[in-house]
């Protein structure tokens, strides 16, 4: 939020030499983060002056549409000067700056001749003055005396902060939040804005002409103000210095009522909505949407309702989307004559909703979002009305209420306990100061305190919540630094490692690891071909993005997009992976029990919450495109594929100290023909091949991509590693070229031959598969090695063995030795 210095010195009795600087680190004491500092006027130099326009002289032979204007300054003589805006005409008050000043930019004034006239200075724009970015036209004055001071009447001397505010401190989004909390930092004196002599109040008159309010959706609003005024002049201009604090504080001057709504919130943090009390039928009411369906807001967009959005209607229509942006047809014109202004507190998350489904953040609903005062909907309505009062000539009719008495909260406070949380011993002076900063009432003694808290702070429940406003008001300088001491014996889960360790493999063969957003959409799921487990989500309850509102059930989603992302930017020979969570909606899960934060929970309610978390295993996941071996002018690239995705998942099964089995497999979004499935102890813990064509060519990426995935949180930790035996006799080698079933896989046979060839087997390779054979039937050749620690095999115990082999795999598989 941008803030003037001006304005907060109304309210916060400053130090007379306090630098902005200063002033800047004051709320960095305290915990907010100060944007920039802006110096309004600083360059500003010489002689920039009220001036009339007398005439207009239209110069029509240029190129552009440019004017000769003379301008009476207060002198004896007018001046004249050329300019090419056009939203000014005669008798209208501009601001004109005059040889010797130096403008923005050390843009120096001088007379010049130009389009064949003498401009004797300029008339200028806010972005010239530097106060702001508008320069569609030149600054027309509401009033003003001809040859004042213009940058004395505009206030352009002045110093702007623009400060973050955190979602957890809606109180801070005003002048009266801010100037509250550098008073507190400095402990300067503090004038709150919303007390009975800045802001008198109104009496509740009710009558025939007021217009009646009613909460009929008690879940969406608690406090609601309705003050009908009436013969307004919505005519009148907005005085300057209102513009010039409306301006500063980053918005723009509209019109007067709207003008005055928006100043109010500026200063008081509470949002407010003039409603043209001539359209409202039979009253208001904040309600649901229900039956209605379309609304037009004031940025004139036709909207279609959602049943759950919180409105204002009157009996026949809705007339606004509560808390978030009036309606066109009940708009304050220039032909309003009685309003109907409102005031409410709204329900945060019903407002954050109606900002969330109509995509319509505005200056209100980001400040209900955070919550607000809800004893500011009478102060701030009654503010309002006093200065349309004041300057729209208006009359007050009366007011109408509806809602629930507020409440005040009250909180006992251990000093011990905070002094524990923060790690620094406090003293009961300390606390009582910091607390009353921030506007709470403390009473009793000793270690234990009561609070009651302010209606302005929502964020505050627990000791946790006041230790942390305690150790911010007090600084976090004065807390020491203490490393903290880990527990002796630590190290590395196994899981970690193992994850370390695969990340590792992969990076050393050119893999580059990425991290992907874990929210994936629907239209994705149905692409990829997710069914079953895969396709069993999480809906999030408010999600980042409305197009991607699920937790998802696979890595494949965010690495192919992420692929497709990079391909689309040129990049064709890529490897990528990632190793994260993935969640599956595959049991009930009981429902979470928040528990207290004052002291530990049980084992009991650890494990109860423990239970209410989804299960959730951990994946890596690849996809791989283009060339492994790019191709040059010495020859033609090797390309990646779906064997090599096949078998850099058997490496990093392998890796982690397991057997495994591999079977063919046709499981969504590969190749049905061209994917593995790898198993470990007989449980499906791996897929890898090629990705379908259809796949392919929906998400346009590179042909033949290959994606491999294997789920390391279910593999088994190897218990021990075996090193291999180093031998000092030669091994014997048999070649073998059986005929089997085209439906028989290798690993079948492979499997088959291990059990017949005895335990001097030492390795079995597949080096040759030929399917030209016919009959339905393939050839898949082996290469067995054969070793004996003590002696060198003989032929005969070769051949022995070899024979075994081939006799188990006649007897699974049903192979013929190839002729």
């Amino acid at each position: 939020m941008k803030v003037p210095l001006s304005w907060l010195r109304e309210y916060v009795k400053l130090p007379p030499k306090i630098t902005p600087d200063q002033i800047g680190q004051a709320f960095i004491n305290v915990g907010f983060e100060v944007e920039a500092i802006d110096l309004q006027g600083e360059s500003l130099k010489g002689p920039i002056l009220v001036g009339k326009v007398i005439s207009i002289e239209e110069l029509p032979e240029n190129k552009k549409p440019i004017r000769y204007v003379e301008l009476d300054l207060g002198s004896k003589q007018n001046r004249y000067v050329i300019c090419g805006a056009r939203n000014f005409k005669v008798n209208d008050l501009v601001v004109v700056a005059l040889p010797g000043a130096v403008l923005p930019g050390n843009f120096v004034i001088s007379a010049r001749q130009t389009y064949g006239k003498l401009s004797d200075g300029m008339i200028c724009s806010a972005k010239e003055l530097g106060i702001s970015d508008e320069h569609a036209g030149i600054i027309v004055l509401p009033q003003g005396r001809i040859g004042s001071d213009a940058t004395e009447l505009l206030s352009i001397s002045d110093v702007i902060f623009d400060i973050a505010i955190n979602p957890d401190r809606g109180y801070a989004m005003s002048i009266r939040g801010l100037a509250r909390e550098l008073a507190g930092s400095l402990r300067c004196k503090f004038t709150d804005p919303a007390d009975s002599k800045s802001s008198p109040k109104l009496k509740v008159v009710k009558n025939s002409k007021v217009v009646s309010v009613k909460i009929e959706d008690k879940t969406g609003a608690d406090q609601i103000y309705i003050r009908t005024i009436e013969k307004v002049n919505v005519k009148n201009s907005t005085p300057i210095w209102m513009q010039r604090r409306i301006e500063k504080c980053g918005m723009r001057s509209i019109s007067l009522a709207v003008d005055i709504t928006n100043y109010v919130m500026l200063e008081l943090g509470q949002p407010l909505h003039a409603f043209d009390a001539d359209m409202v039928m039979g009253g208001l009411r904040v309600t649901r949407a229900g039956k209605f369906n379309r609304l037009t807001t004031l940025d004139k967009v036709d909207r279609k309702l959602e049943a759950d959005n919180l409105l204002i209607c009157d009996a026949k229509s809705p007339l606004a989307l509560a808390g978030t942006m009036g309606g066109f047809a009940s708009e304050v014109t220039s032909t309003t004559k009685r309003i109907a202004l409102e005031a409410a507190h709204f329900d945060p998350i019903s407002v954050a909703k109606n900002s969330r489904s109509h995509k319509l953040s505005s200056e209100a609903s980001r400040r209900i979002e955070r919550n607000t005062d809800p004893m500011m909907a009478e102060v701030a309505s009654a503010r309002a009305v006093n200065l349309l009062i004041d300057l729209a000539g208006a009359k007050y009719v009366g007011s109408s209420v509806a809602g629930v008495p507020i409440k005040k909260r009250k909180l006992k406070i251990s000093i011990s306990k905070v002094s524990q949380f923060i790690g620094y011993s406090y003293s009961i002076k300390q606390v009582r100061e910091s607390l009353s900063l921030i506007g709470c009432k403390v009473s009793g003694g000793g270690d234990a305190i009561t609070v009651e808290i302010p209606t302005w702070r929502p964020d505050l429940h627990t000791m946790a919540d006041f230790a942390e406003e305690i150790a911010r008001l007090n600084g976090y300088q004065v807390i020491p630094s203490r490393l903290p001491i880990g527990k002796t014996g630590g190290g590395l889960s196994n899981m970690q490692q193992r994850k370390r360790q695969v990340a590792q493999l992969l990076a050393n063969q050119g893999f580059s690891e990425v991290i992907n957003s874990p929210f994936v959409s629907q239209e994705m799921v149905d692409l990829l071909g997710f069914t079953g487990d895969r396709a069993k989500s999480f809906r999030i309850a408010n999600p980042i993005s409305a197009e991607a509102p699920l937790l998802r059930t696979h890595l494949l989603p965010g690495l192919l997009t992420t692929l497709g992302r990079n391909v689309s930017r040129g990049i064709k020979d890529l490897a990528i992976f990632e190793i994260g969570s993935v969640f599956r909606n595959t049991t009930t899960l009981p429902k979470v029990v928040m528990p207290e934060t004052s002291r530990r929970p049980s084992a009991k309610s650890i494990d109860s919450i423990y239970a209410a978390v989804p299960k959730q295993m951990v994946f890596i996941g690849a996809v791989v495109a283009g060339e492994t071996l790019l191709s040059n002018w010495q020859g033609k690239g090797v390309g990646f594929i779906w064997s090599d995705a096949v078998a850099k998942a058997i490496e990093i099964v392998e890796s982690t100290g397991n057997e495994y089995e591999v079977i063919s497999s046709d499981l969504a979004p590969w190749h049905p023909g061209r994917c593995a499935e790898i198993r470990v102890a007989g449980k499906p813990i791996a897929h890898a091949g090629e990705l379908h064509p259809r796949v392919i060519s929906e998400l346009d990426l590179p042909e033949q991509t290959c994606a491999f995935a294997v789920i390391l949180s279910e593999l088994p930790i190897a218990q021990t590693t075996k090193a291999p035996a180093i031998w000092n006799q030669p091994a014997t080698v048999q070649d073998v070229a059986l005929v089997v079933k085209s439906n028989v896989t290798a690993a079948e046979v492979e499997k088959a031959l291990r059990s017949g060839a005895g335990n001097l087997l030492e390795s079995i390779l597949l080096f040759d598969r030929y399917d030209q054979i016919g009959e339905g039937k393939v050839s898949l050749a082996f290469t067995l090695s054969f070793r004996a620690a003590d002696r060198t095999l003989t032929a005969d115990e070769v051949a022995q063995y070899r024979d075994g082999a081939i006799a188990a795999a006649t007897r699974s598989c049903g192979a013929t030795l190839r002729s």
